[in-house]
């Protein structure tokens, strides 16, 4: 598919797009993320982007930059350092007819925001039966491998995963950091969209016109009969560079991006596993109660006569996260992990 040509420069995006003779537009997903935002404000006047720092210097990374120019500050503007109450702020907007796109700069500031978003947010739909409708997304981002320790690069998708009346996103490709920040926009749900820092720079084929990624659909990026491997945000490329190398060892692994946390797309993962009969689960937040641990239960709870092996989870241990970049590189997991643990399975009896 056109979408799976993701490199870290443009020019080699370019000259694979020659080789396979495809003229596809290749931009980064940060711009992706831009390039949604400008065109569902300008499709919707409801929708408004408010958080810290999204109308002046640095843009939240580049990825409002031009929005306050173009739709003013009614519908951009910056925020006090009061994240509980400025995403209570977003709420009301919501419930009185609008779409605020709030943005937290660092995913660990959700916490801050916690009643907010846990009491409230996900609440008000079913409170009032349905009647009260929550458009909120959280933009948040998870700052990995550039030192910001343990207060500024939590990945703590799964703590909100538990929670009842919301949505999650976690796009790995610039193609969906468009289609499902759209999406979000469009839903009637309050929904997290997620985006990895680690990812900003990647390019990949973007349509400039305004499309969407349908929320709680998985993607298969790799076809294969030997094992699956799910993988979220920046662990799809990881997984996917995996089954490349795998290939040489006539191992074929299929990779599936998870792109929707919550809902998942179960039966892509159980079809798929029903197949290969080995499954490993790689995703950039802890071990212990997280999305590795609730795809294996589903497993194992609806197919587990399938199995031909245990499956094997992939994901950050139980310790916070060091500034050092040389023990990020011994915390992090990354393509070597998952080929040991492939290889592992693939011997298994």
């Amino acid at each position: 598919m056109s979408w799976d040509i993701i490199t870290q420069d443009k020019t080699e995006f370019e000259k694979i797009c020659r080789k396979k003779k495809q003229k596809l537009r290749g931009i980064t997903y940060q711009d992706a993320i831009r390039e949604a935002t400008y065109q569902i404000m300008g499709r919707d006047n409801r929708v408004l982007v408010m958080g810290e720092g999204v109308d002046h210097y640095g843009w939240i990374f580049g990825t409002t930059k031009g929005l306050l120019e173009k739709y003013g500050s009614k519908r951009v503007f910056d925020t006090p350092i009061a994240e509980n109450t400025m995403t209570g702020v977003a709420i009301g907007l919501a419930l009185a007819g609008l779409r605020p796109i709030i943005v937290h700069m660092r995913m660990d500031f959700l916490l801050l925001a916690a009643d907010q978003i846990i009491n409230h947010m996900a609440k008000w739909s079913y409170m009032f039966g349905g009647k009260l409708k929550v458009p909120v997304v959280i933009r948040t981002l998870i700052g990995r491998g550039w030192g910001s320790a343990a207060q500024h690069s939590q990945s703590l998708q799964a703590l909100f995963m538990h929670v009842p009346g919301l949505k999650i996103v976690m796009p790995a490709t610039p193609y969906d950091a468009k289609g499902l920040l759209i999406s979000s926009v469009l839903d009637e749900s309050p929904v997290i969209y997620i985006d990895t820092r680690l990812l900003y720079g990647h390019v990949g084929y973007v349509p400039q016109k305004i499309y969407t990624v349908p929320l709680g659909k998985a993607e298969i990026r790799k076809k294969g009969k030997d094992i699956t491997i799910v993988a979220v945000s920046y662990m799809v490329f990881e997984a996917i560079k995996c089954a490349e190398i795998l290939q040489k060892e006539n191992i074929e692994c299929e990779v599936i991006d998870l792109r929707s946390i919550k809902p998942f797309d179960e039966e892509t993962i159980i079809k798929s596993v029903k197949k290969t009969g080995r499954v490993i689960i790689a995703d950039t937040g802890w071990t212990t109660a997280g999305i590795t641990a609730e795809i294996s239960a589903r497993i194992t709870e609806k197919i587990f006569r399938y199995l031909k092996a245990p499956i094997v989870r992939v994901a950050l241990p139980d310790t916070p996260t060091p500034a050092s970049y040389v023990l990020e590189k011994i915390f992090y997991p990354d393509r070597n992990t998952i080929i040991s643990k492939v290889r592992e399975i693939i011997k298994y009896k």
